[in-house]
């Protein structure tokens, strides 16, 4: 395929029925066959070793969260001490990737993991429904990368984007990553999260995907995890599939996030096959490739267990989220 240059993606982004006759040109999403290919992945055994192998990696990729209102910077704290340490009794056991509370938890959740490498991620942009005026969404990510959040998780306009509004879609993404920047230090890593339970075909997660990747995403992500269904396999394929094309296109890599409803280890291995399959083993990377979750690590560490014992920790073994 050839290269789009700056100045192709220039012009697609020049207006909105420039935009429009891009993200309608994208060639269609076959919902049988990306249906039918996601069962076909999802049947696919691996060996004992690449399966210890694929537990840690899962356990690298999650991204620990906790996003209710009760939260509580003790709640917090603990689940930030889990992430550095998820299984204490065994420091061969990895880190998770991050963190995920709401702004207003981060300043907390930053004096907890304090050097260890663990990320702070937060989510921002009126989450989980993107319901509020453009000044509003810009201080909420503002509060949260000036508290020291390393990474801003925002949810488009579904509203605007079903009605075709894209280039004001388009418009927020671009200004949301502006206020990720900070002076001095790197900028906060941005996740643009779909919520594709409610973008209703494949076809327009699809669009969805090459608009917020055009805007500058660094990752583009399933769901809240408020709504469903959330990530499921054939939505994250169509979602592996924007980015290995548009990476084939442009030369940029992104990162894909599913988050909501993967609770065991089995379903993330059929998503680590799928991403190898699909993408390839440049994004079998927790740079590249997350797990939004809370009670997956749980099931995870329990599989790990029974992989090095031989037999399962009791349930009273493992916190609950």
């Amino acid at each position: 395929m050839a290269t789009l240059t700056s100045a192709d993606l220039t012009d697609v982004t020049a207006s909105e029925s420039a935009l429009r006759r891009f993200l309608h040109g994208l060639p269609g999403v076959d919902q049988v066959g990306a249906d039918a290919r996601a069962a076909m992945l999802g049947t696919r055994s691996i060996k004992t070793t690449a399966k210890t192998a694929a537990l840690d990696l899962a356990i690298r990729m999650v991204d620990l969260t906790t996003l209710e209102g009760m939260d509580t910077p003790g709640k917090v704290r603990a689940l930030c001490a889990k992430a550095m340490r998820p299984d204490p009794m065994d420091p061969s056991c990895p880190a998770t990737a991050a963190v995920c509370v709401y702004p207003d938890m981060v300043p907390a959740a930053v004096e907890a993991l304090g050097s260890s490498g663990v990320h702070v991620a937060a989510v921002a942009t009126a989450f989980p429904s993107g319901r509020a005026a453009l000044d509003i969404k810009l201080a909420d990510t503002q509060d949260a990368v000036e508290a020291g959040a390393h990474e801003i998780d925002m949810v488009i306009d579904r509203g605007a984007f079903l009605s075709g509004r894209y280039l004001e879609v388009y418009e927020e993404i671009v200004a949301i990553k502006a206020a990720c920047a900070r002076s001095e230090d790197e900028p906060a890593h941005l996740k643009v999260i779909f919520e594709t339970g409610e973008l209703q075909t494949y076809d327009n997660v699809r669009r969805a995907s090459w608009l917020a990747m055009l805007a500058g995403a660094d990752f583009i992500k399933t769901s809240t995890g408020k709504i469903q269904p959330a990530a499921t396999l054939p939505v994250t394929l169509v979602m592996m599939e924007a980015v290995r094309d548009f990476r084939a296109l442009t030369g940029t890599q992104i990162g894909v996030k599913p988050a909501g409803g993967i609770r065991t280890a089995k379903e993330a291995i059929k998503f680590l096959v799928m991403v190898n399959e699909v993408g390839g083993p440049d994004w079998l990377d927790p740079d590249w490739f997350r797990f939004g979750a809370s009670t997956l690590l749980n099931d995870l560490l329990m599989q790990r267990s029974k992989m090095k014992t031989g037999h399962y920790w009791g349930h009273d073994y493992v916190t609950l989220d």
